[in-house]
């Protein structure tokens, strides 16, 4: 499916094909149960992501934000203007709105894989700024994928904030950081958010806050899975289960259900356990030396870090090689 505006003052918006079914009904009918983190964010999923960030425990976004706040000035400096900004996991796009003044990037590319959602955000953008070049994408960035002719090859600054890196495997996010790589041109570079390792009661209050947004942001996975394959989960009869994998240096995220039962769709069918776990998020803590050198085996290097006063987030730019 292909949305395109070429009006004047709209974005084009393309939506790319997105994966199958048989993804999910592999994670659902294994031993483990498990589902991708990308499930999470159909449009109400997008919508509760941002209120999560608003939480007092979600420190990672207003973290990041007084990073920005404080180095944006030399961040620029260090990028320099008239890039084509590639907005990966874009959302609504605030993020990178933020930057627009100091880049003056030639075009905008917001990517998300909720295509209505992002198409909303990226409409009232192009709105407010009208010169900005704007070509949205929705697209599932997580499988192979190559950029559309439409999008401009040359200074290409991929802009991944927020610590989602950390949703991949270590080797997966090695496998992403060498893609975005071989998108870029000589003068293509990497803007990067990297959540780093802490103390465990706060990582695990930015995942399991009093009010329980992230519950339901956790829950709705299966209200989304349910209108994808016409699943039959019941959404109470699961509880949301937030823990620190000390050996893996990562967050997991779990659903875990109440009582015993049968969920069933088309011809297939799974039993879960009183107890049993459907494992729908990790996000990897790095270690900013070790987080470097993943960058540099991936192709990026000439690395300048920004970090707050606690230590607990960095702002990574790095230059293709």
């Amino acid at each position: 499916m292909s949305l395109a505006f070429t009006s004047n003052n709209e974005a084009e918006v393309i939506a790319l094909p997105h994966p199958s079914q048989h993804e999910l009904e592999i994670g659902l009918l294994s031993d483990a149960a498990h589902t991708s983190p990308k499930y999470l964010y159909d449009a109400v999923g997008s919508v509760l992501f941002d209120a999560i960030c608003e939480l007092p425990e979600y420190y990672p976004t207003r973290t990041e934000a007084s990073i920005f706040t404080q180095y944006m000035s030399d961040i620029a400096h260090a990028i320099g203007p008239h890039s084509t900004l590639i907005d990966l996991g874009a959302g609504n796009c605030r993020k990178a709105a933020r930057l627009f003044p100091l880049l003056h990037p030639i075009q905008y590319v917001p990517i998300d894989i909720s295509i209505k959602y992002l198409e909303d955000a990226v409409q009232r953008l192009q709105q407010r700024f009208p010169y900005i070049e704007m070509t949205a994408l929705g697209l599932d960035f997580s499988k192979p994928w190559t950029l559309p002719d439409e999008i401009r090859s040359d200074k290409r600054l991929f802009f991944y904030p927020g610590s989602s890196i950390g949703n991949f495997e270590p080797s997966q996010a090695h496998t992403f950081l060498r893609h975005l790589r071989s998108e870029c041109d000589a003068d293509g570079g990497l803007l990067i958010g990297i959540d780093l390792i802490k103390d465990h009661d706060t990582l695990h209050h930015a995942y399991d806050d009093a009010l329980g947004v992230t519950a339901a942001f956790n829950l709705n996975v299966l209200r989304h899975i349910n209108q994808i394959l016409g699943t039959n989960f019941d959404v109470h009869q699961w509880r949301h289960h937030a823990l620190f994998n000390t050996s893996h240096s990562r967050i997991e995220m779990h659903l875990e259900a109440r009582t015993a039962q049968t969920v069933t769709w088309k011809n297939m069918h799974r039993h879960f356990l009183p107890g049993e776990i459907i494992h729908t998020e990790n996000s990897y803590k790095y270690n900013l030396d070790k987080f470097l050198a993943l960058l540099d085996s991936a192709g990026f290097g000439h690395a300048q870090c920004w970090t707050d006063s606690n230590n607990w987030f960095a702002v990574v730019y790095a230059k293709a090689l």
